[in-house]
């Protein structure tokens, strides 16, 4: 079995992971964690959204938050724009890179964004172009890969063509993600092989929450397949509002640590991954959820 020799991680914490907290966490905070995690080595920190304030306000800060992190040489701070008007924020805000979102399910779709699959995706075609024009890079992301809460089971020829839409769009990257935490570890391959059918490994990663303890085992599985880039969230901040019990992504430590572990180099100085996961959950006012975080205090 052959695995990649260097795997780059997306560090989702301050958008993804915070953005369902019902605590305020402040501008200043944010910052802090931003640049603690720039230091680690990590090569992408996912930032902020320019989403309306009315429907997250957590992320309501975005334009301050771009305005005050201390952008480090050789990391890329890429924020979620889900539409014309939030690229335009972005684009305004200094972004140098901005993420777009498909579902797999067309019941999500409608549920999460009140329209089809097909017209989500058509939405994203002006943002395309001005992003070529101002020469952004789009990352792509398809949620409910391996289940949805209102559809079940979906269908691994559903995730290619939306991935491949997406990827045929012109997004650099398609993040595979398990937004329930439902996926075990073969269905998770079957998932990217069929994928990968029609788009380079190389282009994809995988996005898994860890709501049933599966998330390092459907990476490891992954992995086996050629997947080098892998979206993780610092002390697993995060969870979906729409999965009963859903906890949150993967934990960025418990990933660094496995893969450390198995030879594969990540460039991230895991001591200081977790003075930025316990300086957030100290915010928070509770331990990590990640292990290692957790069994390296003791």
């Amino acid at each position: 079995m052959t695995y990649p020799k260097h795997v780059k991680i997306v560090e989702v914490g301050p958008r993804d992971g915070l953005q369902n907290e019902k605590q305020t966490v402040s501008t200043d905070d944010k910052v802090t964690l931003i640049n603690k995690l720039s230091n680690t080595g990590l090569q992408v920190v996912e930032a902020t959204s320019f989403v309306s304030p009315k429907w997250v306000p957590q992320m309501a800060d975005n334009r301050d938050v771009m305005a005050k992190i201390e952008a480090k040489a050789g990391v890329s701070y890429p924020v979620l724009t889900p539409n014309m008007k939030g690229f335009e924020a972005a684009l305004a805000a200094g972004a140098k890179e901005v993420a777009i979102f498909g579902a797999a399910s067309e019941s999500f779709s409608q549920k999460n964004i009140n329209c089809s699959i097909s017209e989500s995706l058509q939405r994203f075609e002006p943002i395309m172009l001005a992003a070529k024009e101002h020469q952004v890079r789009v990352r792509g992301y398809v949620s409910c890969v391996l289940g949805c809460p209102y559809e079940g089971d979906i269908a691994t020829s559903k995730v290619a063509d939306v991935a491949k839409t997406l990827y045929d769009m012109g997004c650099y990257e398609i993040s595979l993600g398990d937004t329930i935490g439902v996926g075990t570890p073969l269905k998770a391959q079957q998932m990217v092989e069929a994928v990968t059918k029609s788009i380079p490994v190389e282009h994809c990663a995988v996005h898994f929450h860890d709501t049933y303890g599966q998330a390092l085992s459907n990476i490891f599985a992954c992995l086996q397949l050629g997947i080098s880039t892998v979206d993780s969230s610092i002390a697993g901040l995060g969870g979906c509002p729409y999965a009963k019990g859903a906890s949150g992504n993967v934990a960025t430590e418990d990933v660094v640590y496995m893969l450390q572990g198995m030879g594969i180099e990540t460039g991230i100085d895991l001591d200081k991954l977790l003075v930025a996961g316990h300086f957030i959950s100290s915010v928070l006012g509770r331990k990590p959820v990640s292990k290692v975080a957790n069994a390296m205090a003791n």
